[in-house]
C-alpha cells in the first residue's frame, strides 16, 4: 500500500510542539551578560551581572571588574617606560653568559613576544640570549642588534597557567661592555 501524506493538522501540530520545544531551550538558558549569579559581600548584595568565561581546563580566562568596570582578568602587565640613555641600560663586561636583568611574569597565554634592544661599546663585540625558567628562548643574537622573537614557552601551558615564570638577559663582552634593554613584551595566542 502506497504512503498516504500525513494529515495537514497533524504535520500543523508537530510543528507547533516543535517549535515550543525550541522556545523553551532558548528562554532557559541565561543571557551571556549573566552567566553567575549576582555576588554577596557580607550583608551587601551586587546587583550588577559578573561575565566570566572559562577554557576546557576550568581555567578562568576572562572575567570583568564589577566594581569599577573593565577588565579584571587576564590583568595585561604593561613594561613601563624605559630609559633611551644605553649606558643606563643593563650590562656586562664578563666574557661569560652572564645574567644582567631579570623579570617574573605571570603565564596567561602559551606563546610569548619579546623585544630586546641591544648595543655595545666602542670596539667591542658580544652576543645576547634570553632565558625562560632556565631554557634558551630565541636566537642568541649579536650585541648592536635587536633581539625580537615570538615563540612557545617552555613546559606544558595547561599545568602552567597562572604561575610564574622567570624571564632573563644574559650577555657577553669581548673588549668592552654589550648593554641589552627590553622594549616590549606580551603573551600571545597559538
Amino acid at each position: 500500500m502506497p504512503q498516504l501524506p500525513e494529515d495537514i493538522i497533524d504535520r500543523l501540530n508537530k510543528m507547533e510542539r516543535r517549535i515550543k520545544a525550541l522556545s523553551t531551550a532558548v528562554n532557559t538558558r541565561p543571557a551571556v551578560s549573566e552567566i553567575r549569579p549576582p555576588a554577596q559581600t557580607g550583608s551587601v548584595t551586587i546587583n550588577r551581572p559578573l561575565f566570566r568565561i572559562f577554557d576546557g581546563y576550568s581555567h578562568e580566562i576572562f572575567a570583568d571588574d564589577i566594581m569599577t568596570g573593565g577588565l579584571a582578568r587576564p590583568w595585561l602587565a604593561l613594561l613601563p617606560p624605559q630609559t633611551v640613555d644605553k649606558t643606563n641600560w643593563p650590562s656586562t663586561a664578563s666574557t661569560t653568559f652572564t645574567t644582567i636583568a631579570r623579570s617574573f611574569n605571570p603565564i596567561w597565554q602559551p606563546k610569548l613576544r619579546l623585544s630586546v634592544e641591544t648595543a655595545v661599546s666602542t670596539n667591542a663585540t658580544g652576543e645576547v640570549k634570553i632565558l625562560v625558567d632556565g631554557q634558551q628562548f630565541g636566537p642568541t643574537v649579536t650585541a648592536g642588534s635587536t633581539f625580537n622573537h615570538t615563540g612557545l614557552l617552555p613546559g606544558d601551558m595547561n599545568s602552567r597557567f597562572g604561575q610564574i615564570m622567570q624571564i632573563e638577559i644574559q650577555a657577553k663582552a669581548t673588549g668592552g661592555t654589550v648593554y641589552a634593554q627590553p622594549v616590549l613584551i606580551y603573551g600571545t595566542q597559538t
